[in-house]
């Protein structure tokens, strides 16, 4: 950036000045060259501050650490620096205790809580694990599925009436569960954390959700198998009184204000997945 030309520099050094000379007894001396300005390369951003990440760095650190997941769809400036920035992030994300994790074909980028490799001494955690229910995990499965089956026959996107998945969860009922009215409220429960966790995402119309693409990291292809195998077998047995009789689909998730399920943060998570049971901030 260049500053404005002294006018007394100027003149001192004007050949073709004839009141002012530039040696002898009467020379004029040059002004002294102003005070440095702060340093451009400073990524201070407020009185104090000591951080070494620029503006946009930190944005995208935080939409890590605040969401369970980010995506080019949700949060497009915050993807392109974590693409940019993504060795720097990561080391940030390190010193937390943390895994960065970004999904470049699936276009997904999240936490997960680092295990100690001696398994002596646990790091302290900012994320717990936590289960998904038995509806949350019979909808997984039924949107990994069906967001397979679109974009295999071309489609951009994948939507989901909401009373299909009422109906697929349906189809898993017992027959000797007659509370219908209970079972149908767990399901709009696994729907709305479903929602929170951003694996389904709001349309103008609130009876239809887009399926994320999240979706097929939170459910690799061979979770996916071991989840309809469980789902196939368990059907007839399970307790009626009971929330959560599934296999491991636990996910590492953040407590977060507007509480989530199944991105780790965001994902059925057995330290191979997103962050999948937390709640976004």
């Amino acid at each position: 950036m260049t500053s404005e030309t002294d006018p007394t520099v100027a003149a001192t050094t004007d050949s073709t000045s004839d009141d002012l000379t530039t040696d002898g007894p009467d020379a004029v001396a040059p002004a002294e060259a102003p005070l440095a300005g702060p340093d451009d390369d400073s990524f201070a951003l407020f009185e104090g501050d000591e951080g070494r990440l620029d503006a946009a760095q930190r944005r995208a650190l935080v939409a890590l650490l605040k969401h369970r997941y980010v995506s080019p769809a949700l949060q497009p400036a915050e993807w392109r620096t974590v693409l940019e920035s993504e060795s720097l992030l990561r080391s940030r994300l390190n010193e937390l205790f943390l895994e960065l994790e970004v999904d470049r074909s699936a276009e997904v980028a999240f936490k997960r809580q680092a295990g100690s490799e001696s398994g002596r001494r646990p790091f302290p955690t900012l994320l717990h694990d936590t289960s998904y229910s038995r509806e949350e995990t019979i909808l997984l499965v039924y949107l990994r599925t069906r967001l397979r089956t679109e974009l295999a026959n071309g489609a951009r996107a994948a939507i989901v009436e909401h009373d299909e998945l009422l109906g697929f969860v349906a189809s898993f009922r017992p027959e000797h569960a007659t509370d219908r009215a209970r079972d149908d409220g767990r399901v709009e429960r696994a729907i709305d954390k479903l929602l929170t966790a951003r694996v389904l995402l709001r349309t103008k119309d609130a009876r239809r959700h887009r399926i994320a693409s999240v979706v097929e990291t939170l459910l690799p292809l061979e979770r996916l198998q071991e989840l309809l195998e469980w789902l196939e077998t368990q059907t007839a047995t399970v307790d009626p009184a009971s929330e959560q009789p599934r296999p491991d689909a636990d996910a590492d998730s953040d407590d977060e204000s507007d509480g989530t399920a199944a991105e780790s943060q965001d994902s059925p998570d057995d330290q191979t997945q997103p962050p999948a049971a937390e709640d976004d901030r």
